[in-house]
């Protein structure tokens, strides 16, 4: 009962889904870029999808109360359906082989921003925002969306909440009702974008561009409508405007929200995750400006300062926008920016990686092991913003951190038993779980070269840290389907 009662939530969800398909298509329809009935095929094959679902789930499935494993199937389902869904205007539009439009369209739903596209200055403008639109949908999450919808269907919607939820915070509201909660951090969601399609157009964007770029900015996905990514606009402007809405999306949204209701923008620097944020983000901007201007990479002190931290934020962020080439920076600067994608931004943003607060709870554990070797007797507990965390959340961050470890590990011997060296597959594990879109080697700019293997690897990379890894192994687990 419950597998069926989750797949008629997952009909449900994409047939909603196909009404996105009409936006590009009427963007079609005003630049006549002869789209408009691949978009239409799309809508009507996803809609029939839908259905489809429904009619198998049948009556079975039209129970209201949704468990906690109900949950979990929904995500998974939904995003693995919703991915191979979301490849058919790729296809047609493009022409890309289903491996391509499906590595495209995971790209774009996970907000990672790799690529198999080149000549993308090439390509109508209606299939250019159909991809930016993609990585907005997926910035802060289709299912977090539907939480405000599917009361509305009388069916619940915190268990989808918990197995979408990025970060390490799951269990925490900012409003007393979910709903409302999910509502006010869609439309913060939504006034971000708003405001940063604006600053683009201000800066000298076209309204186009900056439509699209916003998309991709605030989810933090990368996307762009150049090959040359924001390198293309030649702009301090436009790289300023790009470095502050990537940095805002790094940040919890539930501190915007806090901050926005209080009228107190100091609840930024008094939460822990942010203020380590920030300092995390401010330190490696001094050390990589100084590794610039010591080796002469730039002779303007300005050049040097601004591509120093917009290559930062866009990496922390997971962002993954081009500006500057770091993949041919000096001495060790490449290889930090990649391990800087492994902290990645805060819980409960649209940023991939681990999580900032995992991190700082990875140290102050560790910290708290050594003074236990020097005072075996001492209590020490582990404390964030004044609070003592448990020894639960504790554990969890440890089991995290290890199946991290072990599947990046996995994933990496993986790729490179399917040709790519080691440079290249530790870079493209990395691009591709912490969800950042450029790395080294072979995959320092687009994926277009790498075997279909290859690529489908980095496709089960994206969803495992999109889903942040659990969500997605748990169903794999004998034991989920037999309890």
């Amino acid at each position: 009962m419950g597998l069926f009662r989750s797949m008629r939530i997952v009909g449900i969800l994409v047939l909603a889904y196909s009404a996105s398909m009409l936006p590009p298509a009427l963007l079609s329809l005003w630049y006549n870029d002869g789209e408009v009935r691949h978009f239409g095929t799309a809508l009507l094959a996803i809609a029939a999808a839908g259905l489809l679902i429904l009619l198998v789930s049948g009556r079975r499935g039209a129970g209201k109360n949704l468990r906690r494993r109900d949950g979990f199937i929904v995500v998974v389902f939904f995003w693995v359906v919703l991915s191979m869904l979301g490849a058919i205007p790729l296809m047609l539009g493009t022409h890309l082989s289903f491996v391509d439009a499906l590595f495209e369209a995971v790209s774009g739903f996970t907000t990672t921003g790799s690529t198999v596209i080149v000549g993308l200055d090439g390509l109508p403008p209606s299939v250019l925002y159909y991809r930016q639109q993609l990585q907005w949908l997926g910035g802060m999450g289709l299912v977090v969306l539907a939480i405000a919808v599917l009361p509305i269907l009388g069916i619940g919607g915190s268990q989808l909440y918990r197995a979408e939820t990025p970060g390490p915070g799951k269990d925490e509201k900012i409003t007393p009702r979910l709903v409302q909660g999910a509502r006010a951090l869609w439309m913060i969601y939504v006034g971000l974008t708003l405001l940063c399609v604006l600053a683009y157009w201000l800066a000298g964007m076209p309204l186009f561009e900056a439509v699209a770029h916003s998309f991709s900015t605030v989810s933090t996905g990368g996307f762009s409508t150049h090959d040359a990514s924001l390198g293309y606009f030649d702009s301090a402007a436009i790289e300023l405007v790009a470095t502050l809405f990537m940095l805002l999306g790094g940040i919890n949204f539930a501190v915007h929200y806090v901050v926005l209701r209080d009228h107190n923008p100091l609840h930024y620097f008094q939460d822990t995750e942010v203020r380590s944020y920030f300092l995390i983000v401010l330190a490696l901007m001094l050390v990589i400006f100084s590794t610039l201007a010591l080796t002469g990479v730039y002779r303007s002190f300005g050049h040097a300062v601004m591509d120093a931290g917009f290559e930062v934020v866009s990496v922390i962020t997971s962002t993954g926008f081009g500006e500057a080439d770091f993949s041919k920076w000096p001495l060790f600067l490449p290889l930090l920016l990649i391990f800087t994608s492994f902290i990645g931004g805060c819980g409960g943003s649209t940023a991939g990686g681990i999580k900032v607060l995992r991190i700082v709870l990875l140290f102050k554990q560790g910290a708290r092991e050594a003074t236990n070797l020097m005072h075996p007797h001492a209590i020490r507990p582990i404390k964030i913003g004044g609070r003592v965390v448990n020894n639960r959340t504790i554990q969890s961050v440890w089991g995290f951190f290890s199946v991290y470890l072990f599947v990046f590990v996995i994933l990496t011997l993986s790729m490179m038993a399917a040709g790519l060296d080691q440079v290249s597959a530790f870079s493209a594990v990395a691009t591709s779980i912490n969800n950042l879109g450029p790395g080294l080697g072979e995959v320092a700019y687009t994926f277009s070269t790498v075997s279909d293997p290859v690529k489908l690897l980095a496709v089960v990379a994206m969803l495992l840290g999109r889903l942040e890894i659990f969500t997605l192994l748990v169903l794999l687990s004998p034991k989920f389907w037999l309890e």
